[in-house]
């Protein structure tokens, strides 16, 4: 014989094989259909709680239930509709899909179902990417993708609680930035006479611009006569070609200053590039940019990295990359007493605090000419 409890919106019984059964109708928001749905459990009070526990998820306009469908194919989803219609750069894109399918989707943690997913689950695999060696910087990037992909599916009404939200955000131990004194710089300049890209090499030097800043640049942000240049994109690979992007941030995006040996730098590359371009007459491609392959087509990032390379080698300067000769504009600027706010300006970091992280123990010897110079101001 079984046994029934009235609940305001629901109804509790006893069935026939000794366990409960909790029924409520609830108003689908999405198709504004009522709908009924039962929760068992091996008590009444059991299936009371779930019952409760619904009502209290539809009043904050949760799901009834989360969804039962794979992490991999919520993903999957995710990555063909809110990732693609997304404002993030078309690079960004293709990492975060490419971090998806490389580290999220695949079993075991792919094949845990969106309704019993946990934190503890997602720390889990925390661990796991770190204990596989990848840098702190990817792990990160993989807890984004994977906190703004369940996201989507809390906006969506599958999940009720994004598990990721409550887990700490892995942290990247800071790395001092490789770098080389004025001396290795110069040596290693001269040692590219002769180089193709050897003047992207020297505006790096000169004025810390990132690589893919310096070959997107183009002559109509160079002013020679008020001697600037101004940073409005990026060039890199994304999806095997060659694309300008604008900067991921607005400070990127700036106004650079040069000096008399750059725009002297530049309009001989100027002329350079006109020469070439009567040289190879039809076939030359008119970009605009400021630094070009023969037939004026954009340069590929690569290239730039064998002309450092090739320049350090010949120099006899071990671990150089393109970047170390940003890194060591930005150091000589701070030894030098530019103020870090203003090197942080020319670098189009995002803010100081970032400069400082990077730069700011990069030099001993700034640091005891600090104190060094503060014990004569005391006449000690």
């Amino acid at each position: 014989m079984s046994t029934r409890r009235a609940n305001h919106e629901g109804n509790i019984r006893r069935r026939a094989d000794g366990s409960w059964e909790a029924r409520m109708t609830h108003v689908d928001p999405d198709s504004g259909q009522t709908r009924r749905v039962s929760f068992y459990g091996p008590t009444a009070k059991a299936v009371r709680k779930k019952m409760n526990d619904a009502r209290d998820r539809i009043k904050c306009g949760a799901p009834v239930r989360d969804a039962t469908r794979t992490v991999a194919d919520w993903l999957a989803q995710w990555q063909s509709t809110t990732l693609a219609v997304s404002d993030r750069k078309e690079s960004t894109r293709e990492l975060y899909a490419m971090l998806s399918r490389k580290h999220l989707e695949p079993p075991p943690f792919g094949a845990i179902t969106l309704d019993r997913l946990r934190p503890t689950d997602v720390e889990a695999l925390i661990l796991k990417l770190k204990g596989a060696g990848l840098a702190d910087s990817t792990v990160r990037s993989v807890y984004t993708v994977l906190r703004a992909a369940l996201d989507g599916a809390v906006r969506d009404r599958l999940l009720a609680h994004n598990a990721a939200a409550v887990v700490k955000r892995p942290g990247i131990e800071r790395v001092e930035a490789r770098h080389v004194d004025e001396l290795d710089a110069t040596a290693l300049l001269r040692a590219a006479e002769g180089l193709r890209y050897r003047p992207v090499l020297v505006l790096i030097a000169a004025t810390g611009l990132r690589r893919g800043e310096a070959l997107a640049l183009r002559w109509e942000h160079v002013n020679f006569d008020d001697k600037t240049l101004r940073v409005e994109a990026t060039l890199g690979r994304v999806g095997g070609q060659l694309v300008s992007s604008v900067p991921k941030t607005k400070r990127s995006r700036r106004t650079v200053p040069i000096s008399p040996a750059i725009v002297t730098l530049l309009k001989a590359q100027k002329a350079q590039q006109a020469a070439e371009r009567l040289h190879a007459g039809d076939q030359w491609t008119d970009s605009g940019l400021v630094f070009t392959t023969e037939f004026g087509t954009p340069v590929d990032p690569r290239n730039i990295l064998r002309t450092v390379q090739t320049a350090a080698a010949k120099a006899g300067i071990g671990r150089v990359g393109v970047h170390t000769l940003r890194h060591s504009a930005a150091v000589g600027w701070l030894e030098s007493g530019v103020h870090i706010k203003a090197v942080a300006d020319l670098l189009g970091h995002s803010s100081i605090a970032v400069t400082g992280d990077v730069y700011g123990h990069t030099s001993d010897q700034a640091a005891r000419a600090a104190i060094e110079g503060r014990s004569g101001a005391l006449g000690l």
